[in-house]
């Protein structure tokens, strides 16, 4: 006898996800008598069909297929550095998946970066004052390689790019020691632009190496890597990030005397390679010229198996495709999925969709980007024109039971949509909880256990009802206002590379 297929109700599927025992309905008691005709007005019939909502919801919290595709992507497949072979080998892995869920997809051409880490290592060395010891550290992405028997100077330690510029020639010949006091998540937007413009600054002053401590919350004597970028005609210096306690010996050590570091790095810059985006559809029944866009980056660094970044997010957005596709009906707008290419080292996948998209980009209606990790969802985040909150709420409460209900104060984006901002592209976002997403963040350990299953299937609940939300309420968010440009700067220009 066929088996009748069966949704578990959203409320039921969270309570069991959790743990928690289903709450016993309460006895039913009867009306008092002549109650007042006001008492027996309906309540207002929600923006949504509830039975949608169980339907994208119940399977996300209980049906573990967001977990099990991240543990294809990351201990099947690996290291996703763009311009490698297990990069391609994803993006193939990505078509067959979602080609077995039922969902259109193809993918765009992009040529990506292809740099090579090679050899690492580095030493404090003997001193009158102090023995000699290793460095724990990885080269930061677009280093160029020391001379083969390596790189010797004396370090300088600084906090800013302000106080490099202040420290003048002084500076020449130094491996400048970019230290920081990053110790929350919150930390590392004030942070990042150490790594990502610090050796560069650096190279300009005249020194000869550059040395970052790594932008973490926590460590077990663990480097994080991270791009750093060097423009076209200008000096390039070998960079690395070292450990957050080696930091704190640096700083300890300067703090008494001079202090001499050897560095050996065998990085290399190849040809660009070809890669690709992977885009996947979910053609709207009414408006599909509408488009709500969903996306994640599917390379990742070279350490590690890009489990929080960006597998996670990944994920999240190929079930919420998947289990919308699912449906009985389509939602009024079309969903569109990208997976980027080359994120950590380049931004080459998002641009290339922005140039590629260019003229129907007045079409998208909002693009979210999930990029911050597996943690639980917290709030829903927009950057929008006037009205957006009071647009998307009615839309909201299915997503109490996940506290993810409430709207963040923060503005929703990400680097692989930041090429939309030109074209005032509305932004909607599911906040994670990413108060610990630094502490493995670009290491060796971003690795599948450190994703909480429970947290996954929560945060994907999230974004599969959020971005139907988005596909089929009646309106659409106000565009935002375009940019204002810096002082003597041209208008509309997309935004560089986040410091990711």
């Amino acid at each position: 006898m066929p088996v009748a297929s069966f949704v578990l109700p959203a409320s039921l599927a969270l309570q069991l996800l959790s743990g928690a025992a289903p709450a016993v309905a309460a006895k039913p008691t009867l009306p008092p008598p002549m109650r007042p005709p006001a008492a027996f007005i309906k309540p207002a019939a929600p923006a949504y069909a509830q039975a949608t909502a169980d339907q994208l919801i119940g399977p996300a919290l209980t049906q573990g297929q967001a977990y099990a595709r991240l543990a294809e992507l990351t201990d099947g497949i690996g290291p996703r550095l763009s311009g490698t072979e297990a990069a391609e080998a994803a993006v193939q892995w990505a078509v067959r998946s979602f080609k077995a869920d039922g969902v259109k997809v193809w993918t765009e051409p992009v040529k990506v970066p292809r740099w090579v880490r090679g050899e690492e290592r580095g030493e404090v060395l003997a001193s009158e004052r102090t023995r000699g010891h290793p460095l724990t550290l990885l080269a930061l992405g677009g280093s160029p390689p020391t001379a083969p028997e390596g790189l010797t100077a004396e370090v300088v330690e600084v906090t800013s790019l302000d106080a490099l510029a202040a420290l003048g020639d002084s500076v020449k010949g130094k491996i400048v020691f970019f230290n920081h006091t990053m110790s929350v998540a919150a930390d590392y937007g004030r942070f990042a632009g150490l790594r990502g413009r610090g050796p560069a600054a650096a190279a300009k002053a005249g020194a000869v190496g550059a040395l970052v401590r790594s932008l973490a919350t926590a460590s077990l004597r663990t480097p994080h890597t991270g791009s750093t970028r060097f423009e076209d005609g200008e000096a390039r210096i070998p960079a690395a990030a070292i450990t957050t306690e080696e930091a704190d010996q640096l700083h300890r050590m300067l703090a008494g005397g001079s202090v001499r570091v050897k560095l050996v790095l065998g990085c290399s810059e190849l040809p660009d390679a070809d890669s690709s985006n992977v885009i996947a559809e979910i053609r709207g029944r009414e408006k599909p010229q509408e488009i709500v866009l969903i996306g994640a980056h599917l390379d990742s660094w070279d350490v590690g198996t890009g489990a929080h970044d960006d597998g996670a997010g990944v994920v999240m957005v190929m079930e919420a495709a998947r289990l919308i596709a699912k449906l009985p009906k389509a939602p009024s707008r079309t969903v569109r999925v990208v997976l980027f290419m080359n994120e950590e080292n380049g931004l080459r996948g998002g641009r290339a969709y922005a140039e590629a998209h260019a003229a129907e980009l007045s079409k998208h209606v909002g693009a979210m980007e999930m990029d911050s990790g597996g943690g639980r969802p917290m709030g829903i985040s927009l950057r929008a024109g006037a009205g957006g909150q009071d647009l998307v709420r009615p839309w909201l409460t299915p997503l109490v039971a996940l506290g993810a209900s409430n709207f963040s104060t923060r503005e929703a984006g990400g680097a692989d949509i930041s090429p939309m901002v030109s074209a005032r592209v509305p932004f909607f976002g599911v906040e994670v909880d990413s108060s610990r997403y630094f502490d493995v963040h670009h290491t060796m350990a971003d690795t599948l256990d450190k994703v909480d299953p429970q947290d996954l299937a929560r945060s994907t609940a999230a974004v599969a009802w959020l971005t139907y939300a988005l596909a089929e309420m009646p309106g659409t968010l106000v565009r935002p206002e375009p940019p204002a440009p810096p002082s003597g700067a041209p208008a509309a220009m997309p935004p560089k590379a986040s410091a990711h």
